[in-house]
């Protein structure tokens, strides 16, 4: 039997956390000048949006965004089907001298980060990169962190984490679900 759906932040706390991630990110890097934000596909771009909206409310400067596709970057991608669904991977400029800061939703195995990580790597060369996660909730395959963290959480066995967002899903929440109890 597994354990009901626990909502971990409603949209208040989501707004929140957001925030002081992007306070973290200003701090870590004194401004805004030399970032860079890149959310992977899908939620990691919808929250990089608003770190951006965040960081532009706090620094007058629109800073800039970009967003990677890691799909044919999987080192699963023959588990994935014989016509995997692309995305669009868009960087806003050049990214040497730039501190880029990848976004994501949730932070599991590592498997994406590495996979975003060799995909930016085919566009050159950024100053730093920083790792940005909404959620992190262990399970880690790979030695990846996240640089900035809006909230760890632990998963039991066979739980997930589901982040929803207004654009996509017309709700602000991050949901635990599932798992043993």
């Amino acid at each position: 039997m597994s354990a009901a759906p626990v909502v971990l932040l409603n949209a208040r706390a989501v707004a929140r956390t957001i925030s002081r991630m992007a306070d973290e990110i200003l701090e870590r890097n004194d401004g805004h000048e030399r970032l860079m934000l890149v959310g992977i596909q899908r939620r990691g771009v919808q929250i990089a949006e608003r770190l951006a909206d965040v960081i532009k409310e706090r620094e007058g400067a629109d800073v800039p965004r970009g967003a990677l596709d890691i799909t044919l970057y999987r080192d699963d991608l023959q588990t994935v089907g014989p016509r995997p669904v692309v995305g669009q991977t868009h960087l806003p400029g050049a990214l040497e001298g730039k501190v880029v800061v990848i976004v994501d939703d949730v932070l599991f195995t590592g498997r994406t980060i590495r996979a975003a990580l060799d995909e930016l790597a085919d566009f050159g060369r950024p100053a730093r990169i920083m790792l940005a996660v909404l959620i992190d909730r262990g399970g880690r395959e790979l030695p990846i962190h996240a640089d900035v963290i809006g909230q760890k959480v632990t998963v039991p066995p066979g739980g997930r984490v589901d982040v929803f967002v207004p654009s996509l899903d017309h709700r602000d929440e991050v949901v635990m679900v599932g798992g043993a109890t």
